[in-house]
């Protein structure tokens, strides 16, 4: 049964709790609205080689990420879900590579479910795979070249051993082309050192050139496409989202070299308490091939990713795969033996932090309330809270037979709360909400202007417009605006006086604002005859055109 069935259940659940809550909310700003404009953007203009964020060169990334987020756009609309479809795309195909991992090394149809359920219910798992960014993309093809490359060192036929080979490379191509080197880098970091150990450094050799060969046919193209035409793309690209990333004194980010130490035991949740024992276990099996071999796939990138200067929180997803899979063997171990303490433990715990939560929410809106003539948004948050408190209440008196249950509690939780949040939230972080309510008068405007970019990408993107100008704001697109035919397109807050009257010359003037707390310069610096829409720290005014 659980062979017939594993697959098919897992697809019923990824469509239930991964694809319908995906347009259930707003684009998140930064990353959503900006990755939703980028891709946008490409299909708009037919330009698939050089990233522009507005129609400004960005040149942070490379562009096969977009095209993914756009193909979901070309094909599911320029909507919600367009958006993030292929974000969740990746996160099932890596619950898929689990599957097919956990299969491989132990042959064992109920532990690779039990690994599969694992990784599919890691809270920040499910989240990724709401969420419109490269990162799941990115974790997905790293997750890709790894799995290749076991299964190429566990064939036993030349042909099995080449094909093998020839995904890592296209995965190893697809990877660099998403986010960049480091698609070439992270396996080359594992196989090194294994294959050293193994003795079989000569075999590294021989069939690694396939893998390099078929990398090579697969990013080439594009790498030549955009150096033709963007000169500077390879040395923006290399210099400041690589080196000074990892090692400048200037890196974005900085975090001391432990952050991503509880940042993983978070990442673990709602399976905590099986952390340790996993860990234990797989130290004390360390000499076997396999075993090593996922200890390898989940210390040495955490351990490179915390020498870097530079941390982000998704930076250490492709951990989260060899981290199942040593969780689901010791937990598998467990149940066959009846072992259900750490069950029973890990379900209190998760009880617990839930009972906490919903206490903490009732003492705010009793004292401060979170949220503000919002019902039906508060009954999806104590739905929310109410599905994971009882999912681990379950295991907690019958471990053995309702171990799953926390599964239905992740699930449930992540698919519910970013759709329960309240207004405050949403006002501020999703500014597409607003623009949709306004979008008719504002597309309307001859000219749209911002001095937000989170807020200037939504409004790009929901009325298909990239020509936002930027009002006393650079942030990311800074370099891009160095370029003279994109100057114009940001307005100093010393000239806006001027500028203003011109623009409006030419027609209605749209502007998206946000402002933070009692800073309203930026607007009485503005002709004061408009209509204007508030709702959180975001502002619309509309400037009609003037009269000649």
């Amino acid at each position: 049964m659980t062979r017939r069935w594993a697959l098919p259940l897992l697809l019923l659940a990824f469509g239930l709790f991964y694809l319908l809550p995906m347009a259930t909310h707003g684009l998140w700003i930064p990353d959503e609205t900006r990755y939703a404009q980028i891709s946008q953007e490409m299909l708009l203009t037919g330009n698939w080689a050089s990233p522009h964020f507005m129609g400004i060169r960005y040149f942070e990334k490379p562009a096969a990420g977009y095209w993914m987020i756009a193909l979901g756009q070309a094909v599911f609309g320029q909507n919600l879900f367009g958006v993030r479809v292929a974000s969740a795309l990746s996160m099932g195909l890596s619950v898929l590579l689990t599957y097919l991992m956990a299969r491989r090394l132990w042959n064992d149809p109920r532990k690779s479910l039990v690994c599969a359920l694992l990784y599919m219910s890691f809270c920040v798992v499910v989240g990724a795979g709401g969420y419109a960014n490269l990162d799941p993309q990115f974790t997905f093809w790293v997750n890709l070249s790894l799995v290749a490359l076991w299964f190429a060192l566990d064939n036993q036929t030349l042909r099995g051993r080449l094909l093998a080979w020839a995904g890592l490379g296209f995965a190893c191509g697809m990877g660099f082309m998403t986010k960049g080197f480091l698609a070439w880098l992270l396996p080359v970091l594992i196989a090194l050192p294994y294959m050293a150990w193994q003795k079989r450094l000569r075999e590294l050799f021989i069939y690694g050139g396939v893998a390099v060969l078929v990398a090579i046919v697969i990013s080439l193209p594009w790498a030549l496409a955009v150096h033709a035409q963007e000169a500077d793309y390879w040395r923006f690209f290399f210099w400041h989202e690589h080196i000074r990333r990892f090692a400048g004194d200037d890196a974005q980010h900085a975090s001391p070299w432990w952050y991503y130490l509880p940042l993983l035991v978070a990442y673990s949740m709602p399976w905590v308490l099986v952390l340790p024992g996993a860990l234990k276990q797989a130290w004390q099996t360390r000499r076997q091939a396999s075993i090593g071999f996922l200890l390898l796939w989940l210390i040495l990138p955490l351990a490179f990713f915390s020498l870097s200067k530079g941390k982000l929180p998704a930076y250490i997803l492709p951990c989260l795969l060899p981290l199942a899979l040593l969780m689901g063997n010791s937990l598998s171990d467990r149940l066959q033996a009846g072992q259900t303490r750490i069950i029973r433990l890990n379900a209190v715990l998760n009880l617990v932090l839930g009972l906490l939560l919903l206490l903490a929410l009732v003492y705010f809106q009793l004292k401060k309330p979170l949220y503000s003539n919002e019902p039906g948004h508060l009954v999806l948050v104590f739905l929310a809270l109410l599905g994971w408190n009882m999912s681990n209440l379950l295991p907690a008196f019958r471990p053995l037979q309702l171990w799953a249950a926390p599964v239905l509690g992740s699930w449930l939780f992540i698919a519910l709360l970013p759709a329960g949040l309240p207004n405050s939230v949403v006002y501020n972080k999703m500014p597409d909400q607003l623009i949709i309510d306004h979008a008719e008068e504002l597309a309307q405007s001859h000219t749209l202007v911002s001095n937000d970019l989170g807020a200037a990408s939504a409004l790009a993107w929901r009325l298909k417009r990239p020509d936002i100008a930027l009002y006393n704001t650079t942030g990311e697109v800074k370099y891009g605006l160095a370029y003279p035919d994109t100057q114009h397109r940001y307005i100093d807050l010393r000239k806006v006086g001027e500028w203003m009257p011109e623009a409006r010359k030419l027609g209605q003037v749209g502007v998206v604002m946000r402002i933070n707390g009692d800073e309203h310069y930026e607007i009485d610096l503005l002709p004061q005859d408009f209509k204007r829409y508030d709702q959180g720290n975001l502002v619309i005014l509309i400037f009609p055109q003037s009269q000649p």
